[in-house]
């Protein structure tokens, strides 16, 4: 990284945080009316007007994002010629038949993508159409294990926002995961879970996420009670893998399902705030003030697997790689791969000797926003224990994010000199 580019990412902490606040508003629902109507002519439109207009209800953050679908009427009307029997051939019929029913196979053929369209949502995790069962359904936030004995990761490449950061200042620092799901019901196999730390309290609160994990030091006690986040710590499933216990319980598919009913624990949103979580709509950063380079993230910051992640320009998406190889999940042999990259340039406070410790996740800092091929300098900030991390750019405006799958990790700040962005 030039020394430019540091100071560009150091100087946005000055910026002022008051005029990029989002509106907390929502749109109102509209919906779509699809009326086939055949009377000497067929056509697909609002009853009032040859146009219709597809509104999905999202979040205010998405920019309620809308397309026009322009329907022309077009007249199918036929004239019947009567023909003497005799002269009338078998031809002719099925000719007549085919122009008859030809336009009744096309106006189905258009209604069903807007039906379908009308059964669907845009996720507030990563801005993809998802199905409208999910829209209210919280997400879990699942712990992950990153020690290289417990590779390979299962369940990571379908995880919709991943974070990374150092567990404890021992074992080389060694980093844990915890990854987000939206449609959790329907992944295989998650894990191998592990402990949680407050940090991951304080970063799952802002999802309104349920957190799974299997323990953790005292030092969470106290999150817990503040927050009243929602939590399942073990009880998951023992998978035999050969490896020593604490590296073979894992989430199966219906595990979450059955302890939140027997735990009681709320499965749709009990904060709708977490819905608006952050601004997503197709980004472009070639423009914006202080942009460079990023085809390589090098995450030496992270000194046990020192992964990076690589720009796939096939694909768009940036493909993680640790311990010098390409990850690859172990359920669907896929690489984990994300769209955005965020890194939080952040302090830390170690609470003992034993290596535990709390990132100083309130407050605010210097980091980098990353897609696409190009990267910006941004300041995030979180004002509370369970307020949600803005991201803002050089011009003090919260960043929008591309479409898919994010990853964001929390990097030490005595090692932040250590990230390169190329």
């Amino acid at each position: 990284m030039s020394k430019r580019s540091c100071e560009a990412a150091e100087s946005i902490e000055d910026a002022s945080l008051g005029m990029a606040r989002v509106n907390g508003r929502r749109m109102q629902k509209r919906s779509v009316r699809i009326a086939l109507r055949r009377k000497g002519r067929m056509s697909l439109s609002r009853p009032d007007g040859a146009y219709c207009f597809l509104h999905r209800a999202v979040p205010f953050s998405l920019q309620c994002a809308f397309r026009m679908i322009k329907c022309k009427e077009r007249d199918y009307s036929r004239e019947v010629f009567y023909m003497n029997k005799r002269y009338l051939s078998m031809t002719a019929v099925f000719t007549a038949a085919a122009l008859l029913f030809a336009p009744l196979s096309g106006i189905e053929a258009q209604a069903a993508p807007a039906a379908a369209a009308q059964a669907a949502y845009v996720s507030e995790l990563t801005g993809l159409p998802t199905s409208i069962t999910l829209q209210t359904q919280r997400p879990v936030a699942v712990m992950i294990d990153n020690d290289t004995k417990a590779l390979p990761h299962y369940g990571l490449s379908e995880a919709d926002v991943v974070y990374e950061m150092m567990n404890s200042t021992a074992n080389k620092r060694v980093t844990r995961l915890m990854a987000i799901y939206k449609d959790w019901q329907n992944v295989g196999q998650i894990g191998n879970v592990r402990s949680t730390r407050p940090t991951n309290i304080l970063l799952a609160s802002e999802w309104n996420a349920i957190l799974i994990h299997d323990g953790g030091p005292f030092y969470n006690n106290p999150y817990f009670k503040s927050t009243g986040i929602s939590h399942l710590s073990g009880g998951f499933s023992r998978v035999k893998n050969g490896k020593a216990q604490e590296f073979t319980e894992y989430v199966l598919k219906n595990d979450i399902a059955k302890q939140v009913t027997t735990a009681a624990i709320p499965s749709t949103y009990t904060n709708p705030a977490a819905m608006n979580h952050w601004k997503i709509g197709a980004t472009n950063l070639s423009a914006k003030a202080g942009n460079i380079p990023a085809n390589l993230v090098q995450l030496n910051c992270f000194r046990l697997t020192k992964p990076y992640l690589s720009y796939n320009a096939k694909t768009g998406t940036y493909d993680y790689y640790e311990n010098k190889k390409l990850a690859k999940d172990g359920e669907d042999k896929k690489a984990p791969s994300f769209a955005n990259v965020i890194l939080q340039n952040c302090t830390f406070t170690q609470y003992d000797k034993n290596g535990y410790l709390i990132y100083n996740v309130i407050g605010q800092g210097a980091g980098w926003y990353i897609t696409g091929g190009k990267a910006i300098p941004i300041m995030w900030a979180k004002a509370s224990e369970t307020g949600i991390t803005h991201y803002y750019d050089l011009s003090g405006a919260e960043i929008t994010l591309n479409p898919g799958k994010t990853y964001i990790g929390i990097c030490p700040s005595d090692d932040w000199t250590s990230v390169t962005v190329s």
